[in-house]
């Protein structure tokens, strides 16, 4: 389950902000979906004291998976067309990492394509009760291999899985 209730911010640590931190300078380009991206806009741009984070999450290039927009802004450009084309054109492009936020539709769409070539998965010392399921009844099976488990001082936990392909 996916949640991003009050108690997960509660777990966070310096460790696992520093983690997020070097994950997005690690990247060189946000994908989003819809609603991600239009929470995202909502408050990032205009937000204050956020410093070289805050600063890095404006200036990087994001790209909108999207049925329904028709423009974009926050230095955005929508995807269009044939989802899997699309990103498979914008993994090809140089660069370091595409790093997806949230976005849970886009993430089991891509999963369903095996487009995604790693899984950052964080847990937290939380039970929240509630939530969106990632891995939804129904989809394919998919083999991961555990790549690196990091554990923090917060008791966060951050599971990087590959898929292995056949």
């Amino acid at each position: 389950m996916v949640d991003r209730g009050p108690g997960v911010f509660r777990s966070s640590g310096e460790e696992s902000q520093k983690y997020k931190f070097d994950e997005l300078f690690g990247c060189s380009a946000l994908l989003l979906g819809r609603r991600t991206y239009q929470g995202l806009t909502a408050s990032w741009p205009s937000m204050q004291g956020t410093g070289t984070y805050g600063e890095r999450m404006n200036s990087l290039p994001k790209f909108v998976v999207s049925t329904t927009l028709s423009e974009v802004e926050w230095n955005a450009s929508l995807l269009t067309g044939d989802l899997p084309e699309a990103v498979s054109r914008l993994k090809r492009q140089p660069g370091q990492e595409i790093l997806i936020f949230g976005s849970g539709e886009l993430v089991r769409s891509l999963m369903s394509l095996d487009l995604i070539d790693e899984y950052r998965l964080m847990v937290f010392p939380v039970v929240v009760g509630r939530g969106k399921c990632l891995f939804r009844e129904g989809s394919e099976m998919k083999v991961l291999k555990l790549i690196e488990p990091r554990t923090f001082s917060s008791g966060v936990v951050v599971l990087t899985y590959r898929p292995e392909r056949s």
